[in-house]
């Protein structure tokens, strides 16, 4: 009575074609101000992004699908000054080089910067956003990159 999809299309709407494996390496982090944590958890919420909205298994080298690249930005700049020339806001940015190979369709394949930002107060210690603001870039970071591998946006 009731009929399955057939195809690599996941929940999402992107399409995984023939892919039955996912591998991300580790995205070292190579930016002139390093956060000792970034680099790990950049890498997971993009793991858990593929196997979360895919039927894709996660396997740890070899994939049919494999990301790997590197960390290359991570800065604070000011965004906006107030009428007495003070900032009001800053805002982190993160920029990772990323290198997608799909071994099943080549033509798919791509290398390219992603970056995000998020904009905190100025008066505010970074320290005590700073996590915060980390999840959420890496988690817009992890959407632009499955959007793009797998969406085609």
């Amino acid at each position: 009575m009731f009929t399955g999809c057939t195809g690599g299309y996941s929940f999402t709407g992107g399409d995984v074609g023939k892919a039955e494996t996912i591998s991300v390496d580790i995205f070292p982090n190579y930016a002139d101000y390093v956060n000792p944590q970034l680099s790990q958890a950049f890498t997971e919420e993009l793991r858990q992004i593929f196997v979360q909205q895919t039927p894709l298994s996660l396997v740890s080298s070899g994939g049919d699908l494999t990301f790997e690249g590197s960390i290359i930005g991570y800065q604070i700049s000011a965004k906006a000054t107030t009428t007495s020339e003070t900032t009001a806001q800053n805002r982190l940015t993160i920029s990772v080089n990323v290198i997608f190979t799909n071994e099943l369709e080549p033509d798919k394949s791509f290398e390219q910067v992603f970056s995000r930002f998020r904009d905190f107060p100025a008066d505010q210690d970074f320290s005590a956003v700073e996590a915060d603001l980390v999840s959420q870039i890496n988690r817009e970071l992890a959407e632009n990159i499955f959007n793009r591998a797998l969406v085609n946006w």
